[in-house]
């Protein structure tokens, strides 16, 4: 297997990894950014982005991650293609496998390989993404005010992004599957309690309807098997996110759901010279911004941790 050295490496792309290299290449630390599965991460899957500070008419969001990585580029980042295939945190340098055939040994890694939305995995859902379907309320449920939309979930995710969608839509449906919510009580009474927002119990999703945007959904109640439609225009998916950090689970702590935990006020996590950043530990906010906010972030605690290892080097050197 073929070995490469490496100052700073940068696993995963989208606005925290992107963020992270465009300071780390300012600084001269010369990073290598792996792009993996998803370069760009969710933004490119998404249309309209129109609450990043920047862009006063919007931008959309395979292009706005187009923005990111040239400006990484053009402070001499080493951007390239490739997926993490796994670690070797136990030794330093740091150790990272890149698609199973190149061993890259780090004095400094920064996670950013972000969290994947949780689907319902039926193809209208997939043929409307974007296109009326969400799996971000707080993102997008601003295209939907004074409309009717539904959401699915019944956990705290769900019942926080209805009651956002409650202030901006028309009315909101809450598609639960069972006949109780998993929330907590707070929340629940939230929205059992908002009048516009009205909570559709033994529910299912039968099928997202229209064709080049939603204009529906066929519900399927699982309790007395009738099937009907209602006319919505937007058709959120808030049942969970996955973080991608099964690589780490070995070295990294975590949290039950596989967040990475860092040092609060810090992309510290608990072993020394790894940093992790964006959605990868951040399971509260997950927005662009905040992304881009915890990758400056994790690229300044990087290179604070080279300047003190060059220093004990040099006095371990000198003495």
């Amino acid at each position: 297997m073929t070995t490469e050295k490496a100052n700073v490496l940068i696993i995963g792309s989208g606005p925290a990894g992107y963020t992270a290299a465009i300071y780390a290449a300012r600084a001269g630390l010369k990073p290598i950014l792996y792009q993996g599965q998803q370069p760009g991460g969710q933004l490119t899957i998404t249309n309209d982005v129109e609450n990043y500070p920047g862009y006063p008419e919007g931008v959309m969001g395979p292009q706005m991650m187009m923005d990111f990585q040239k400006q990484a580029e053009r402070f001499g980042t080493d951007i390239r293609h490739g997926l993490a295939t796994g670690v070797d945190f136990t030794s330093y340098p740091h150790k990272v496998t890149i698609d199973d055939n190149l061993v890259i040994e780090a004095n400094a890694v920064i996670i950013s390989t972000g969290a994947s939305a949780k689907w319902l995995n039926i193809p209208s859902e997939e043929k409307l993404n974007g296109k009326g379907v969400s799996a971000c309320a707080v993102c997008d449920g601003f295209f939907f005010r004074q409309q009717d939309v539904a959401i699915v979930g019944g956990g705290d995710t769900a019942c926080e992004e209805a009651s956002y969608l409650s202030k901006i839509c028309k009315k909101v449906y809450m598609l639960v599957r069972k006949d109780e919510m998993r929330a907590s009580k707070i929340m629940q009474s939230r929205v059992l309690n908002t009048p516009n927002i009205e909570i559709l119990w033994n529910s299912e999703t039968d099928e997202i309807l229209g064709e080049d945007e939603v204009t529906g959904v066929r519900v399927f109640n699982n309790k007395t098997n009738e099937k009907y439609e209602l006319p919505i225009s937007g058709f959120f998916v808030a049942i969970g996110h996955k973080p991608n950090t099964d690589i780490f689970t070995d070295y990294l702590d975590m949290d039950d759901a596989g967040y990475v935990r860092t040092v609060p006020g810090t992309s510290k996590t608990n072993v020394e010279g790894v940093f992790a950043c964006g959605d990868a530990q951040d399971k509260i906010y997950r927005q662009a911004v905040t992304a881009a906010g915890s990758g400056c972030m994790a690229a300044l605690d990087a290179e604070r941790f080279l300047s003190a290892k060059e220093m004990e080097l040099a006095e371990v050197t000198n003495s």
